[in-house]
């Protein structure tokens, strides 16, 4: 097989070379070697060859490309960045209604940034309450932080208003919501945005070859509640600390 290839490559350089009219095109590119094209410039058959050749490709593939005599230019083409479409899709751009109606179905509202002159940050109060981020239901009191799934809409050190408060609870009082209490509002801050810890999820098929490894970091947002409204708040009494009276030791005489 490899005396045949050599026989075939030696009688098409001799056909070219015993030409009337031999020409550099017509000889395809994948068999036109540096020591070819020296020989052929150099023969006195063709004083007026051209020692401009088209660019050598390799193609990486079993298949030879097809190769057309008549074109003289490449078949390249250049493919502007407007032209080929890209898989991933564009970012939705959402009215201001929207983002209001999207975040009151998550059920948070979002009233703008914290200002410095804000005091949300109030003492520990003995009242908690039941709320509901998407999905999740938390129980919260003042001065709790949560993570819940990252909430759209709002950045760091945004004020919230939590509207979907299903009970309220204090010592001297407890309501419940059918499902949700209207009046009621629980108020938070955005401290961060942040990914929880990684999961792997590995999935195996015996005697199959078959295994994949994949790993997931979920969005989180960290709340601070601030404040808890919508039910009888107790007044906190100070605790005085009573001074302990020494046992007096009386002496008895003998």
């Amino acid at each position: 097989m490899a005396n045949r290839r050599c026989l075939q490559t030696l009688t098409r350089h001799l056909s070219y070379l015993l030409s009337p009219n031999p020409s550099l095109n017509s000889i395809p590119p994948q068999i036109l070697t540096p020591k070819l094209l020296n020989t052929l410039t150099s023969s006195p058959k063709c004083p007026q060859t051209s020692t401009k050749i088209s660019s050598f490709r390799r193609h990486f593939c079993s298949k030879p490309p097809n190769i057309s005599d008549g074109d003289d230019d490449d078949d390249e083409t250049d493919f502007d960045d407007d032209d080929v479409e890209s898989n991933s899709e564009p970012r939705r751009e959402y009215t201001q209604e929207e983002k209001e109606q999207e975040a009151a179905e998550i059920g948070y509202k979002v009233m703008g940034p914290l200002q410095r002159s804000d005091r949300v940050f109030k003492p520990y109060e003995p009242v908690f309450a039941v709320i509901q981020i998407g999905s999740y239901q938390f129980k919260v009191s003042n001065g709790d932080s949560i993570f819940t799934e990252k909430l759209k809409f709002c950045e760091v050190n945004d004020k919230l208003i939590l509207n979907k408060v299903m009970l309220l609870g204090s010592k001297t009082q407890t309501i419940i919501g059918r499902p949700i209490l209207p009046d009621a509002a629980v108020h938070a801050v955005v401290e961060e945005h942040a990914l929880d810890a990684k999961v792997l999820i590995f999935k195996k098929k015996r005697r199959k070859n078959y295994r994949r490894t994949r790993g997931h970091r979920q969005e989180l947002t960290k709340l601070r509640i601030t404040d808890i409204q919508g039910v009888e708040k107790p007044e906190v009494v100070p605790i005085l600390k009573t001074e302990k009276k020494g046992a007096k030791k009386v002496a008895v005489a003998a």
